[in-house]
């Protein structure tokens, strides 16, 4: 298999994850009619792909968490994969054998048993296919699969991984069966052969509808009797005015910091019962240095900027505080979060400092600066957050910082040919994992296109920390790789993203589909008898 950089799924942020709720149980509240006991959503992302060896995008991998199963799975809240299609899975020969055995009983939806050979040939056929929209990847430590029986699956690593587990709970580890889809091809028509909870009943650019599948095996326990998705392809407005009307019940994803902030401070929803839920979340954003810009390829540069900006006011301006600030290349609620770039840099602008270390370094004048930024990729505020930051460094006198917005495409080319020097990327993590905030930054190919590499972290902490299966034991060497992050800023953490509801009292169950293994989970959705 060709070796690539990580693709654009994790690449995808905005400010906040939003899901709003309303018009459940009260008289007077407008409910959609889909029929008793069907939850409504809507969802401002498109669904791009049916075929779990191509989708990568939010929509794509909601739709495989429901109408797939992967060997694993994660629990509402939990970043511990669990057995799901498997009875139960172990490494053995350290982390670079892995071996699982299946559920007895398992079916997909058309009737067809699921056995070893459908998840070998699920496996197989993404890292074959690997297609560039697809999350082949994240498989890309398999170095060949066996089947001894029907029940055995045994994986075979490059490396020791003992972040595979964590890797194949994901919609990157969705099993397919053997006789529907090619093997060379994707599978074509919006048609879906899964063995989850849901079956997909149909697809289109406005809607996807999903009904109950009965004959499901695994640790889910679905509460409604299906889920119609309905897409607004970005248009975050009309998503809004579709929410108002009650068109939709939940809104999943689209909509702004300031809508969120608006209705929970609304006199009229608290009188309607709808209340503002907060849910967990591992979303990020980092202000991203080239190391071999002329201008921030200068350390002192990079330094000053530390110093002067200002997350607090960051997050208060711009986002409404639906954000928090973050000081750790590791986000909270993952294992080995820390306070580096806290203890270095503090938590509120030092013009003093920042002066100090510009003129310890000879730079006497302003320091002239752009930072780059795209319209709406990691949200609709990203625009506002680099002017706000430039606004900050400005302000110390120090610098003559300005933002400067371009499109995605020419923004991605032009990073790429190292073009820029200062520049946002979000993350939106494909695992609950360390690992999955850190290997793909640093060393070379590194998704950030920032010409950053430290040979301690690529070549010495990255390698140890893979083979330690157990996860709570990195955090010490995670914590090294943060504090030598901090030292050398290839990048700023800026804020850690927030996952809201806003729903009705008669929702049940959200609470359990907003953590950090960014899976929302159709089966945990209900309305009060």
């Amino acid at each position: 298999m060709k070796v690539r950089t990580r693709r654009s799924r994790t690449l995808i942020v905005g400010a906040i994850t939003v899901v709003l709720l309303t018009g459940c149980g009260s008289s007077d509240q407008i409910w959609p009619s889909e029929g008793k006991g069907r939850m409504v959503v809507g969802m401002s992302d498109g669904i791009l792909a049916t075929d779990p060896a191509s989708g990568y995008d939010p929509g794509s991998w909601l739709l495989f968490n429901n109408v797939f199963q992967s060997l694993l799975s994660f629990p509402p809240g939990s970043s511990t994969p669990v057995p799901e299609a498997a009875e139960e899975c172990g490494f053995s020969d350290g982390s670079k054998t892995y071996i699982c055995t299946l559920r007895s009983g398992l079916k997909f939806s058309n009737g067809h048993s699921l056995t070893s050979e459908d998840v070998k040939y699920s496996f197989d056929r993404t890292i074959e296919i690997d297609d560039p929209t697809g999350p082949s990847p994240m498989l890309s430590t398999i170095s060949s699969i066996d089947t001894p029986d029907e029940k055995t699956v045994v994986f075979h690593l490059k490396v020791p991984d003992a972040t595979f587990p964590s890797k194949i709970a994901s919609g990157a580890g969705s099993i397919v069966d053997h006789r529907v889809y090619p093997k060379d091809t994707l599978l074509g028509g919006g048609k879906t052969v899964g063995s989850g909870p849901y079956t997909l009943d149909s697809i289109d650019k406005s809607r996807a509808v999903f009904s109950v599948y009965d004959g499901y095996r695994g640790n889910a326990e679905v509460k409604n009797s299906g889920v119609t998705l309905k897409l607004f392809r970005g248009d975050q407005q009309a998503l809004r005015s579709s929410l108002e009307k009650g068109d939709v019940a939940i809104a999943y994803r689209g909509l702004t910091a300031k809508a969120i902030a608006a209705l929970d401070s609304s006199a009229a929803a608290k009188k309607d019962g709808i209340k503002v839920v907060e849910g967990s979340s591992a979303e990020v954003q980092h202000l991203v240095f080239n190391v071999a810009d002329p201008v921030v390829g200068k350390l002192a540069v990079r330094k000053a900027i530390a110093h002067l900006v200002d997350r607090y006011s960051l997050v208060s301006k711009v986002y409404e505080s639906t954000a928090t600030p973050l000081y750790s290349v590791v986000p909270v609620g993952i294992t080995a979060h820390g306070t580096s770039f806290f203890d270095t840099y503090g938590d509120s602008p030092k013009p003093e400092k920042a002066r100090s270390v510009l003129r310890d370094s000879g730079i006497t004048e302003k320091v002239k600066l752009t930072l780059w930024s795209t319209p709406s990729r990691y949200g609709p505020a990203t625009d506002d957050e680099l002017s706000t930051i430039a606004d900050q460094l400005n302000k110390s006198g120090l610098f003559d910082a300005r933002m400067k917005s371009v499109p995605f495409d020419q923004y991605e080319k032009n990073i790429a040919e190292g073009k820029y020097g200062v520049y946002v990327k979000g993350w939106v993590p494909d695992y609950p994992d360390p690992d999955n905030f850190t290997q793909p930054f640093f060393g070379k190919n590194n998704v950030l296109s920032n010409n950053y590499e430290n040979r301690e972290i690529t070549d010495q902490i990255i390698p140890r920390t893979s083979s330690m299966t157990d996860r709570a034991n990195t955090r010490q060497e995670f914590m090294k790789l943060q504090d030598i992050v901090a030292r050398e800023l290839p990048l700023l953490p800026l804020w850690q993203g927030q996952q809201y509801a806003v729903a009705h009292e008669d929702v049940r169950g959200l609470q359990n589909c907003l953590d950090t293994s960014t899976v929302f989970r159709f089966w945990e959705l209900s309305t009060a008898d």
